[in-house]
């Protein structure tokens, strides 16, 4: 009787968390944020394959296609990002058509073959904020103290 609105009012809870964060955070966040909901959604995409859950599946892909269009594609600072913006938009490019092929194929391998172009760029993402923090902890102690 009462689950109804329970989840209803939970999920009301959830995206205004969601949308409360997505103003406190960074770009860096951002990306990084981007880059586990596309990682999460190709396992997710993987799995239900493997189980032949096709709605799944195709619902899984079709997010981690947004992700990349709406916005890791969205977020390249072209001018500033010169040769490293192109080859990252060549990159997500490239994911996205692989990505479209192995939902029609039902193509494990394909699925696999973006996760492994995807996961050393959003590890090096990752890494660059920590070693940004790192260099500021040398720079300033006082602060990482504060």
């Amino acid at each position: 009787m009462f689950t109804p609105f329970g989840a209803r009012s939970a999920s009301a809870y959830q995206r205004i968390n969601v949308e409360t964060s997505m103003h406190t955070i960074d770009q860096h966040q951002l990306v990084s944020l981007l880059y586990e909901g596309l990682m999460s959604s190709i396992a997710t995409a993987r799995g239900a394959l493997a189980r032949g859950d096709v709605l799944t599946k195709c619902n899984s892909v079709a997010k981690a296609v947004r992700i990349l269009e709406e916005g890791l594609l969205t977020a390249l600072d072209r001018q500033a990002g010169g040769e490293v913006a192109a080859n990252l938009e060549a990159v997500y490019d490239y994911a996205l058509r692989r990505l479209i092929l192995a939902n029609a194929r039902n193509d494990d391998a394909m699925l696999q073959e973006v996760m492994g172009l995807i996961e050393p760029i959003a590890l090096g993402w990752k890494e660059m904020k920590n070693n940004k923090e790192a260099a500021n902890e040398a720079v300033h102690p006082a602060l990482a103290e504060a």
